[in-house]
């Protein structure tokens, strides 16, 4: 079922995004080679903390995966395209990492992740990491009061594309609210002007990924969570938290 939230309750999602946004920025300015993932994830959960929120992730246990998940963050680091589980491995010049965040206020939630890179990232691992950017740039200019989720896809797909990579299969975004899931799902391909009408209140996470390999076939690692490229190529994340309202998109997971 799709909520449409009120202004007072994306007031309250705004302020949980700011949270989200300032764990994320901490995280990345940490993310250097020689340090470990888990001091990322400990980094994180002390601002979340220190704000009076919550992790949205850390027990969050959907009906596919064998465990709850034991963070804060999700940290994917190259081949890794979500839901990295924060450990003990040690940062590498080069390494291309995407962090991912959510955090709760009063029940109410913010969801968002970036792709940062470690030391010096070759040409392309750029070119990846911008390019995703501009798929979510291009996804949340689409959502506007009476499009459609299908604007979203496309703007999204159109970008990926353009630009030759892949987009991997049965990943994508969705609804915020109370949950950290919620419907309506955000695919990130699509046609044009097919599916849900975007209404005011809707607050969506609109989250693009991309595989270097160009293909779309990915395989979830022993964890049980991670979710690689079956290739093994590279792959990039990015998420905002976003309220449709009558003026356009708001960003609730920035600063």
């Amino acid at each position: 079922m799709v909520v449409l939230r009120t202004p007072d309750e994306i007031a309250v999602m705004r302020e949980a995004g700011r949270v989200v946004a300032r764990a994320l920025a901490a995280a990345a300015e940490a993310a250097h080679p020689g340090v470990r993932l888990n001091e990322l994830d400990e980094l994180a959960a002390a601002v979340i903390s220190g704000a009076g929120a919550k992790p949205s992730f850390t027990g969050y246990h959907p009906a596919w995966a064998p465990t709850p998940y034991p963070a804060v963050l999700c940290l994917s680091v190259n081949e890794a395209v979500v839901h990295g589980i924060p450990d003990g491995r040690v940062l590498r010049d080069g390494d291309l990492l995407s962090i991912d965040c959510g955090a709760s206020i009063d029940g109410y939630h913010g969801d968002a992740a970036i792709t940062v890179a470690v030391g010096g990232v070759d040409g392309e691992g750029r070119r990846l990491a911008a390019t995703v950017e501009a798929a979510l740039a291009a996804g949340i200019a689409a959502a506007l009061p009476g499009a459609r989720m299908g604007d979203i896809s496309h703007a999204i797909e159109t970008v990926i594309r353009d630009a030759g990579y892949g987009i991997p299969d049965g990943l994508g975004g969705h609804g915020v609210g109370t949950a950290m899931h919620e419907d309506p799902p955000v695919p990130n391909a699509g046609r044009p002007g097919r599916g849900l009408v975007l209404q005011e209140g809707l607050v969506l996470a609109i989250e693009p990924m991309v595989t270097e390999g160009g293909g779309s076939r990915c395989r979830t690692d022993r964890d049980g969570w991670t979710v690689v490229t079956a290739d093994g190529s590279r792959a990039a994340h990015v998420e905002h938290t976003i309220a449709v309202t009558g003026t356009g998109p708001v960003i609730l997971t920035s600063v």
